[in-house]
């Protein structure tokens, strides 16, 4: 097998101990990515590589190289106006994704508010990965068509090469750097990105990580550490170079949700979508008031809100 011997030094680098590991190169990790990608390592050295770089810690430096790597193989296809809502790919298991609601909620606004300049939300999709055991948004778009505004694109059609890891992922069973980079990978060329994050630490990690592929990256607390909200919340976004915090509270907008979820399955959120009261209906409306303002299309989330009504 090609390039087995090179792939072994990078596996010791991270997986030696405290005192023998390393922080690789940008050049060694771009090349230890592509090895992972063209399976030039075999499934046990990979897997033994992604464990002890978990472990280690990755540096922003590497896994912006792990980026660029995944960059140089995905198949690109530009979606012009568009905000990159990036959903984990470990999926849901407490809360239900809201987006297929969203196309509505956009028509009804642009019919309103036709000096806003145009927005399409892109969402990608892929078999689930670890941690958790629900559902992803590819199970969602199953049940749902592509719309006007809400455009679904399909991992396997743009990166196979990282899709064709969800095998072996699943079965080391841990997250892994991939579970990161993949939150902002850009196939559409949009010019926003927001993702989600379940630790204020990591804030600052992941706008220095994506914010090369986008005009502005926006890091959200979500449900389960993903992008849509059900609650009062905080977003984070690089302002004149300086980590920027801001806090709303959904009382502040007229919403007061009832609902509380401990666990959902496929079929009750497809349910919900399909039959969404009031309270449902609200909270898509607000996560897409939020995303108009994270693509600059207004000001202020109450310019966003008071449009919207």
């Amino acid at each position: 097998m090609k390039n087995n011997k090179i792939f072994k030094t990078f596996i010791k680098a991270v997986g030696t101990g405290i005192k023998g590991n390393r922080d690789l190169d940008f050049e060694e990790i771009y090349e230890a990515t592509l090895q992972i990608l063209k399976k030039d390592a075999t499934d046990a050295q990979i897997g033994a590589f992604l464990i002890a770089w978990r472990v280690k810690l990755e540096t922003t430096e590497e896994v912006k190289a792990c980026i660029k790597a995944l960059n140089s193989l995905m198949k690109v296809n530009k979606i012009d106006d568009s905000i990159l809502l990036g959903y984990n790919s470990d999926g849901r298991e407490r809360t239900p994704y809201l987006f297929p609601l969203y196309e509505d909620v956009l028509k009804n606004f642009y019919e309103k508010n036709s000096d806003i300049k145009r927005l399409n939300f892109v969402i990608s999709g892929d078999l689930l990965q670890p941690t958790k055991n629900g559902f992803g948004t590819k199970d969602i778009f199953k049940s749902f068509d592509e719309n006007q505004y809400l455009k679904y694109i399909d991992r396997v059609e743009y990166l196979k090469e990282l899709s064709e890891l969800t095998s072996l992922r699943q079965e080391l069973g841990l997250r892994t750097a991939f579970n990161t980079v993949e939150k902002l990978l850009n196939p559409s060329l949009s010019e926003y990105g927001v993702c989600g994050v379940f630790h204020k630490p990591y804030v600052e990690k992941y706008i220095d990580m994506f914010e090369d592929n986008f005009k502005k990256v926006t890091v959200i607390r979500g449900n389960e550490g993903d992008i849509e909200v059900s609650k009062d919340s905080k977003f984070w976004q690089k302002e004149q170079g300086k980590i920027v915090e801001k806090e709303f509270f959904l009382k502040d907008f007229g919403i007061n949700i009832d609902k509380t979820f401990e666990s959902i399955s496929l079929e009750e959120n497809i349910n919900i979508l399909k039959n969404p009261d009031k309270d449902i209906l609200n909270l898509a409306k607000f996560n897409v008031a939020l995303y108009l303002l994270f693509s600059s299309r207004v000001k202020t989330l109450d310019e966003a809100w008071q449009r919207m009504n």
